[in-house]
């Protein structure tokens, strides 16, 4: 065990290495959660025109309407709902595509991207 005296655990500058990685990883979880928390939010409004039976949703000017309120109701703001979701009514069943990219800044000219993209078939009441 002649090693001994040179295993002394990591340097300061490991430290600092270790904490930056931890900070860089944490700014950027912290800066795309609350989309991916919309996104879920969502899904599960528009989930909701066919699991909740009180809703009387024919069509689409309905549909988006439901989602609008939804939207209102969870605070999402800064999502264009006419750009984003797209919906149609084929055979008796809406087919509503969910689909936009969501953008952070991140390091002068480098963005995080999501982008997010589902397509739902519902039936309708």
């Amino acid at each position: 065990m002649t090693f001994a005296g040179s295993q002394k655990g990591m340097s300061m500058l490991g430290w600092i290495v270790v904490l930056a990685l931890v900070a860089f990883a944490a700014s950027t979880a912290f800066k795309m959660l609350p989309h991916y928390m919309d996104f879920m939010s969502m899904e599960k409004i528009i989930s909701s025109v066919e699991t909740e039976p009180g809703l009387e949703i024919r069509s689409v000017r309905d549909f988006y309407s439901h989602v609008s309120k939804g939207m209102q109701v969870n605070g999402i703001r800064d999502l264009d709902l006419e750009k984003a979701l797209d919906v149609q009514l084929e055979d008796g069943r809406f087919v509503a595509r969910l689909h936009y990219e969501r953008r952070e800044p991140l390091i002068r000219n480098l963005d995080l991207v999501a982008n997010f993209d589902k397509e739902f078939r519902l039936r309708t009441p």
